[in-house]
Parts: C-alpha cells; sequence; structure tokens
C-alpha cells in the first residue's frame, strides 16, 4: 500500500525528467505538494502535468543547481509560503566525462562536484531550518554503487557520489535529537539518459524503469519511516 503525504510539502531536485519526475509524480499521486527544481521549463511543465493527471499539485522552480544564490533564496521562499519542509529528495545529478582523471577538464570536474555535492550541501544549509519545522522532516539523497567501487574512467563521478554519501550520513548523524531523518536510495541501474550516456551499449529493456522505484522513494520520504544513517540498496 502506497504511503499517503496528504497535505505535506515535498522538494524534488533533478524533477524534469528520470528518477526525479517518476518520484515527483508518485509524491504528488501520494498527496504531497510537490516543489520541482530543474533547468528546464519544459520538462517542469511535462512532469507538472502527470502530477495533475494523478490528482496531485506542484509548484515550478526553474533553477540551476549552481546558482547557489539561487539555493539561498529558495529557502526563503519556501518558508514564505508554507513556513516548513516535510521531504527532500536530492536526486539532480551529473555524469560528467568518462575518461582517465589524468585527462578530465577542469571545468568538468568542478561541475561534478558543484552539482553532485556541494549543490546539495546549499540545500541542507537552506532546507534544514524548513526541515526542523516539520514535525516528520524526511530527507533522501540519490547515491550509486560508483561510490564504492574504483573503477577506471568513473573517477569524478564515483567521488562526487563518495563525497555526498559522507556529507548525508553526516547530515543525519548532526539530526539525530530532531524529528529529521536522513538516508541514501541507490537505485541501481536504471533506464535513465545518464545511464545510456554512460553505457551506449546496454540493452534499455534489462534495466529497472523509474517508475518502479519511485513507490521507495515514497515510503522512504514518508513520516512512517523511522530508520536515518542508512544507505538502500533497491530491489525489485
Amino acid at each position: 500500500m502506497q504511503a499517503s503525504l496528504e497535505g505535506r510539502v515535498a522538494l524534488v531536485t533533478g524533477a524534469s525528467r528520470g528518477i526525479g519526475r517518476a518520484a515527483a509524480i508518485a509524491l504528488g499521486a501520494a498527496g504531497a505538494h510537490v516543489v520541482l527544481v530543474a533547468r528546464t521549463v519544459g520538462g517542469l511543465e511535462e512532469t507538472d502535468d502527470e502530477i495533475r493527471k494523478v490528482g496531485g499539485k506542484a509548484t515550478l522552480v526553474p533553477m540551476n543547481l549552481r546558482d547557489f544564490d539561487a539555493i539561498d533564496r529558495l529557502g526563503a521562499s519556501l518558508f514564505e509560503r508554507w513556513g516548513r519542509l516535510d521531504a527532500f529528495l536530492g536526486n539532480a545529478g551529473v555524469l560528467g566525462q568518462l575518461t582517465p582523471l589524468a585527462h578530465l577538464e577542469p571545468k568538468t570536474f568542478q561541475e561534478v562536484l558543484e552539482v553532485n555535492v556541494t549543490a546539495n550541501w546549499r540545500l541542507i544549509r537552506s532546507l534544514d531550518p524548513l526541515l526542523r519545522q516539520s514535525d516528520a522532516g524526511r530527507v533522501l539523497f540519490v547515491t550509486s554503487g560508483a561510490a564504492q567501487k574504483h573503477t577506471a574512467y568513473w573517477g569524478a563521478y564515483a567521488l562526487s557520489k563518495a563525497a555526498l554519501e559522507v556529507l548525508a550520513l553526516t547530515y543525519a548523524a548532526e539530526c539525530v535529537a530532531t524529528s529529521i531523518k536522513v538516508n541514501l536510495l541507490n537505485p541501481g541501474p536504471v533506464r535513465t539518459l545518464m545511464r545510456r550516456k554512460a553505457m551506449p551499449g546496454e540493452d534499455p529493456s534489462t534495466l529497472v524503469k523509474p517508475e518502479e522505484m519511485a513507490a521507495k522513494v515514497v515510503e522512504m520520504l514518508s513520516p512512517g519511516w523511522d530508520a536515518s544513517e542508512t544507505i538502500v540498496n533497491f530491489q525489485r
């Protein structure tokens, strides 16, 4: 049975496609008002249309997560409208370039770190006061099995996800005395554009669809989810 998020406010980054889009739709179907964050207005509008089809409501926030001042303003805007935030899915991420570390362009390395790590720290910084106003604040970051491997050419992405895991688990430890629960979800191989870019010869029919794991996201962002400081590996 799908968890109920009726009347709760949830924020999703990378909400225009893939895991973020599927999760946002599922959160809307579960009753949450979903704040959709992504760079592309068209993609956000498409997600919004799907949320409306399932009876949900959303607020669209076109934003580049490398605009850190905008992240600060986002927290202030959410406070003015709702005074709290009940759920936060830190999903947005970039792959960068699969290449030897010695060949990696500095600007590409910087982008991967800024989107996958720094932006999530800035979001924690901006959203923490709002999550503390919730009776059951829930935070979930999307990680990758790459964080625990040392695969050639995956250096930038892998180290960014490893850093994200430390960031999330440290924040979880700092929230022990609060009502906030912080966890990570490793979705495994999922049928997304990022996966296709990384593995162009892979048969997509063998991969998990983003919609298949959306219910797990809703469960982990619901007030009934009591675990914290955990990394959950998704399984069909």
